[in-house]
């Protein structure tokens, strides 16, 4: 007599010589109920408070907060510092391609704005040197920004670029909303390649305040290293952005043989 499970069997979790399912945490059924609660609500509509919901499900407080958590960190609710939890409204997306912030913002119909948070010059070490093809030591601006949208903070971009070869960009920016349109207008530079990665990073205390979210949910950690046409580096910048609020999509192509 074979031994083999089906794979169907093994797919639904029934028992069988590998598919066996385990016992289902009490929390993990909460957050089953408080998810159908978000699916009959409209977006950005509060949910009732932790206690409240407690009572409602005769649970413990512990017990709703770890499944509201997990809801919040796969982008179902949106939990907002002072304010509450409300149903999470659709995400912003932004298309992996060499456009600046407020193109992206602006393609969705939506208000972009940027504050500035610390901007001055640092001295380059090994990486910024060898990143932005300057000598160690040498000054590099870094403007560090509270990037916003239809007024609420969205992402918190740390941008470095060669003081030498950018002369009085520091000055300029404040005539331009956008530091790409400084770049081509004033010295005649348009990013024309970038290498640009994404990972996932918890918020730390500072971010967290600047964001509006909760101290270690996942913030999605993009760097971006960008050249102009003769492949001279332009940027490097380090953008942190809230990861219940933005998703990233890429068109792939089959390379050719």
């Amino acid at each position: 007599m074979s031994t083999d499970v089906s794979s169907a069997e093994a797919a639904s979790g029934a028992p069988g010589l590998t598919g066996r399912t385990g016992r289902v945490p009490k929390y993990y059924g909460i957050k089953q109920r408080l998810l159908r609660m978000t699916e009959a609500r409209p977006p950005g509509s509060p949910m009732p408070a932790e206690r409240l919901l407690a009572v409602e499900f005769r649970t413990s407080r512990t017990t709703v907060r770890k499944a509201m958590q997990e809801l919040v960190s796969e982008g179902r609710l949106d939990r907002i510092q002072g304010k509450g939890t409300f149903v999470a409204r659709p995400k912003v997306y932004r298309t992996l391609q060499l456009t600046s912030y407020t193109e992206d913002m602006r393609a969705q119909g939506l208000s972009p704005a940027s504050r500035i948070l610390e901007i001055g010059y640092v001295a380059a070490d090994e990486e910024l040197a060898a990143l932005l093809e300057v000598g160690r030591g040498d000054r590099v601006l870094r403007i560090e920004r509270l990037r916003l949208a239809g007024g609420e903070p969205m992402a918190i971009e740390t941008t470095h670029l060669s003081a030498r070869r950018f002369p009085g960009l520091r000055r300029n920016l404040a005539r331009h909303t956008s530091l790409y349109t400084a770049l081509a207008e004033v010295y005649g530079v348009r990013p024309a390649e970038a290498d640009e990665t994404i990972e996932t990073s918890p918020a730390t205390p500072r971010e967290a305040g600047l964001l509006a979210t909760d101290v270690g949910l996942p913030m999605l950690l993009l760097s971006r290293h960008s050249r102009d046409e003769t492949g001279t580096p332009v940027e490097w910048v380090r953008s942190v952005y809230r990861g219940s609020r933005y998703r990233f999509t890429a068109v792939l192509t089959r390379p050719v043989p």
